[in-house]
């Protein structure tokens, strides 16, 4: 017969219990070894091709807008963007925090209020929140939202799954951009980084976690052959590690502060429980975040910067898909006006100095003089006597866009490659948030910048941002060896390389400002110059599948060095396989 338990001793079994558990996990549990996220290899990852252009010629400078509030009675739009110089051609074209009299989305009958929101979740949710509103009621004021394009595929995931109810027409599209960041987006960090990427092992960078500027540390890793450990509560010697920060300004205090924190090791693969205090070593943040660096503490350089990685970082400008269905004349019309103020900023010192003066309004920090200063970009020296590269950013004009979204005479769609090369690694490094990311096709509607160019000619007679290149590189970004399989003997390429070369292709793109180096290397059986004749061959054969590709001929060199540069022992089967390899240079 089963013996009942009184309920005093149900209380004091169930303690025992609760005790024993307890017990367990802290000197057991929490004591194991435990399973750690893998640090990610990137891989080697690429971007495309498209300095300052301006317009030729008889260049028609247009006369400056009133002060005064436009009321042309238009369509209403309240645009969502981060504190970027990227933005300067929308603070021309409107004359100020909102439309003013004369300007060129005045006459584009639209009346547009500039917000500035540094959170993109809150630009995120007010797309959403638009979105339901203007399912119910089709004179709600429309929103815009402005975002870097290389995250665009983390904020496409987000906003598709939250729009998902309303229905597919209320889908968030990307239709225009307007500029780019050209050298501001960037990876700070110690001197001996750029002189050996290696040394950035076991050391920490700070930035928003899955944003635009986190991408630069991940394509420059990737480029390097380093990993990065996604975990942000744990520290890997063996990879580069990340600190959260809550926005680009955050990331820069954090170092600035000398901020540290704790974090479990990471031991064979797995964390345990002795723990470790890091602190912030590198910065990934965008001006004013690296001027603040630079004035208030100093000792970091720029490691990679979008000046080198000069197409990863279009400025993206999204709204809902039926409201630009609806309002078709009107975003075509304002794509006009956006175009036609990045020929002015681009051609006239003057038209530049207005916009930096709307952006301070907008911004409501510093003056015109400090936005133009850092919209420029130039060198100078850091608190601690080092020269340091400050800002930089790049006005489109229509040519400029067309090129972004494949429109240009070469018809490479160079923002295809950058949102799925970085869609890609946001996949690969955090798999359980981000399983998968909206196909492009579905989030870019080229169909009104397309329009544009096809009706407005004259537009396009602004020429377009070209790149120029040293003869020679002398001084490398990234460098990484890649097994490119040839016929024996021979410098044909086998088609089971051709997607490792298409891979450099894509790296190419999104590192337009840099000049990519193709060299050929042999292991040592044979004859040494037959080595280096096969290894130039060799070399040479990528070059040319490059330039088929689209590369431009300026933008790659090639060299054969035979046997003389061996990375592995010779002695053995393995070590001469790896020293047949091609080595991709990305420099300048």
């Amino acid at each position: 017969m089963a013996l009942k338990v009184k309920p005093g001793g149900k209380v004091l079994g169930i303690i025992l219990i609760l005790g024993g558990i307890y017990a367990g996990k802290i000197f057991w549990w929490d004591k194991r070894p435990q399973a750690a996220k893998a640090s990610t290899e990137i891989g080697k990852v690429s971007l495309p091709d498209a300095p300052e252009a301006s317009l030729s010629g008889n260049a028609a400078k247009l006369g400056f807008p009133s002060p005064e509030d436009a009321a042309n009675g238009g369509t209403k739009v309240s645009w969502k963007i981060m504190a970027w110089n990227s933005q300067f051609p929308l603070m021309y074209a409107n004359g100020g925090a909102r439309t003013t009299k004369g300007s060129l989305v005045d006459k584009a009958n639209m009346q547009i209020e500039i917000v500035r929101q540094d959170d993109c979740n809150k630009s995120i949710a007010d797309m959403v929140k638009f979105a339901q509103d203007y399912k119910s009621n089709p004179n709600t004021t429309g929103v815009f939202a402005s975002f870097m394009g290389d995250g665009m595929p983390m904020f496409f995931a987000a906003l598709a799954k939250e729009l998902e109810p309303l229905g597919p027409e209320y889908q968030p599209i990307a239709f225009y951009s307007m500029g780019k960041s050209y050298g501001e987006d960037k990876l700070m960090g110690p001197a001996e980084w750029k002189a050996d990427p290696k040394s950035a092992l076991g050391k920490t960078v700070a930035c928003v976690l899955r944003d635009g500027d986190m991408n630069i540390l991940v394509k420059w890793a990737g480029d390097n052959g380093l990993r990065v450990n996604p975990d942000e509560t744990s520290f890997d010697r063996n990879a580069i590690n990340l600190i959260a920060a809550n926005d680009f300004l955050d990331a820069a205090n954090k170092y600035i502060a000398g901020y540290s924190e704790s974090r479990k090791l990471i031991e064979n693969g797995k964390k345990i429980a002795k723990d470790t205090t890091v602190g912030v070593d590198g910065v990934a943040t965008w001006t004013p975040g690296d001027v603040n660096i630079a004035q208030k503490k100093g000792g970091l350089i720029n490691i990679a910067t979008t000046r080198e990685y000069a197409a990863q970082m279009p400025n993206i400008t999204i709204t809902i898909k039926k409201f630009a269905n609806d309002h078709r004349t009107d975003i075509e019309n304002l794509i006009v006006a956006l175009a036609q103020a990045g020929d002015q900023v681009r051609s006239f010192n003057d038209a530049k100095q207005f916009a930096a003066d709307v952006s301070a309004k907008v911004y409501n920090e510093q003056d015109g003089a400090y936005w133009l200063k850092y919209y420029n970009g130039g060198e100078e020296k850091d608190a601690q006597g080092v020269n340091v590269h400050l800002g930089g950013s790049m006005a489109y004009n229509l040519a400029d866009a067309a090129n972004m979204f494949g429109l240009g005479d070469d018809k490479l769609d160079r923002y295809r490659i950058v949102y799925g090369t970085f869609g890609d690694i946001l996949v690969k490094m955090y798999p359980e948030l981000v399983p998968a990311y909206p196909v492009y096709n579905k989030v870019v509607d080229k169909s009104f910048l397309a329009s544009v160019v096809s009706n407005h000619p004259e537009l396009l007679a602004g020429s377009a941002i070209r790149e120029k290149y040293a003869e020679e590189i002398t001084s490398e970004v990234s460098s990484r060896s890649v097994q490119v399989q040839f016929e024996t003997g021979s410098s044909v390429i086998r088609p089971e390389s051709y997607a490792a070369l298409d891979d450099i292709l894509k790296s190419a793109v999104v590192a337009e400002g840099l000049k990519l180096g193709i060299y050929g290397h042999t292991d040592n059986v044979g004859n040494d110059a037959a080595n280096v004749k096969l290894s130039n061959a060799r070399a040479e054969s990528v070059k040319a599948y490059l330039r088929d590709k689209g590369l431009s001929a300026a933008r790659l060199e090639s060299k054969g060095y035979g046997a003389s540069r061996p990375e592995a022992d010779n002695g053995t089967a393995e070590g001469r396989a790896r020293n047949r390899r091609v080595q991709i240079v990305l420099g300048n």
